[in-house]
């Protein structure tokens, strides 16, 4: 080898070892960051993903770059983005296979209650909906020039009537509202959002891709349709004949089920992005499909559930953090609109979830812990508008204000069921009450 030869090379070795360096240091300060606003969250009586979420935001330039920009430029500016970007988007693709594995349709088969579930479901989309659709369509001093308003405003709709099933789950196990008719009633409600959400997200997204093209856009909503189709049809009996197989019960997940799981994952969502559609609706749809397999869930939550939420998570969440910038909005007039975003957001998903319940015969505290807890909105509400972002469907104040709205609404759930549970009779856990 010349020495031309040898000197590109050393040079080579260095950029790659300087990018591992960064990025090694930008995870470490990320997963304890986190580690240390997760504890901190859950000592204050939060759920620890909510001190994650605006841990994340903090590493952004909102407070780390605005407080020491000289070192937020160190740590976070000194390398390419890609490596986290990558990891991040990795992370989310097993995230949405986690959580789609979480869904109990069990729930909507309960004839119980039934009547209550599907009204509530519904009034909690069609309100906000309607809410988020208007506001995007009208604010369009906030919205990129080049996007239609149509693009925004679906955007804005979808994430306005988005609930966060994992986070609410998880408030809900902290409180002991999984077993009670209003757990299920909320979790079944959650669920059907969180369905009829992610298609509406699927849509919107097809339709912001295809230019407004009725030829193109009917082509990816048929394609679309087609990949659910064959998922739940081809894909899902040969899936539940590999894990019947290969049996995992008792935590125990066997490397060559692990392997052919995340090979799954993987080609799904590479199919999904092949769609015009993102990636992470390929994973989400693989665990939707095997839903029903209670021993790989186990399995899988006893394997690799934690890593995803401990290491790549936080990514996620900081990813989000280093593109919003409250400082952005810097007029009061901005901040009125973020107020508007706010209030919006929670009176169309609050409201209409209280009203139906109350239209179902349920009683006025009862409606109104309904209403809060279907008002959780968290990480859903942030993969939602990561993606109408990307698309350049949003501009970054719209961004930041649909990020304060997702940490607003998700914050207010714990202290206001904390406030309400006591009036139905439902007794507060003591870890609760500290």
């Amino acid at each position: 080898m010349s020495t031309a030869a040898n000197a590109l090379h050393a040079v080579s070795v260095h950029k790659t070892e300087a990018l591992l360096f960064f990025t090694l240091l930008q995870l470490a300060i990320i997963i304890l960051a986190a580690r240390a606003g997760g504890e901190l969250a859950t000592r204050l009586g939060q759920s620890s993903a909510v001190g994650e979420i605006i841990t994340g935001i903090l590493l952004g330039p909102s407070l780390f770059g605005w407080v020491a920009p000289d070192l937020f430029g160190q740590v976070f500016r000194s390398a390419p983005p890609e490596p986290m970007q990558i990891l991040s988007q990795i992370g989310l693709l097993l995230l949405m296979f986690q959580i789609g594995l979480e869904f109990d349709f069990g729930h909507l088969t309960d004839r119980k209650h039934r009547r209550t579930v599907v009204w509530v479901a519904s009034a909690g989309l069609v309100l906000p909906f309607g809410f988020g659709f208007g506001l995007g369509w009208f604010a369009t001093g906030l919205m990129p020039a080049s996007v239609e308003p149509l693009a925004s405003g679906l955007f804005v709709a979808t994430a306005f009537s988005i609930t966060a099933l994992p986070i609410l789950g998880r408030i809900m196990m902290e409180f002991q509202l999984t077993r009670t008719a209003l757990g299920v009633i909320a979790i079944s409600a959650a669920a059907i959002n969180d369905v009829v959400g992610w298609l509406l997200l699927a849509l919107v997204s097809t339709l912001a891709v295809s230019h407004f093209e009725p030829a193109a856009f009917a082509t990816k909503v048929a394609l679309v349709g087609v990949f659910f189709a064959v998922s739940w049809f081809v894909v899902r009996p040969l899936a539940k004949r590999m894990v019947a197989l290969a049996q995992p019960n008792r935590g125990r997940l066997s490397p060559n089920l692990l392997g052919a799981v995340l090979a799954l994952i993987f080609a799904a969502g590479m199919t999904t992005y092949q769609l015009g559609i993102f990636a992470i609706f390929g994973g989400f749809m693989m665990g939707v499909i095997l839903h029903d397999e209670h021993g790989l869930r186990e399995a899988w939550n006893t394997r690799v559930g934690h890593f995803v939420t401990v290491f790549f998570l936080p990514i996620f969440f900081t990813y989000t953090g280093l593109r919003t910038d409250v400082g952005s909005l810097d007029s009061a007039a901005d901040w009125g609109w973020c107020a508007l975003v706010v209030a919006l957001a929670t009176a169309g998903k609050f409201c209409g979830s209280y009203l139906a319940a109350r239209r179902c015969g349920l009683g006025h505290h009862e409606s109104g812990i309904l209403g809060i807890m279907m008002n959780t909105r968290a990480l859903m509400e942030l993969v939602v508008i990561n993606v109408g972002y990307d698309l350049g469907v949003i501009s970054r104040e719209m961004f930041t204000m649909l990020v304060i709205m997702a940490i607003f609404s998700t914050v207010v759930t714990t202290p206001c069921l904390r406030r309400w549970l006591p009036r139905i009779g439902h007794p507060l856990p003591s870890v609760v009450r500290e």
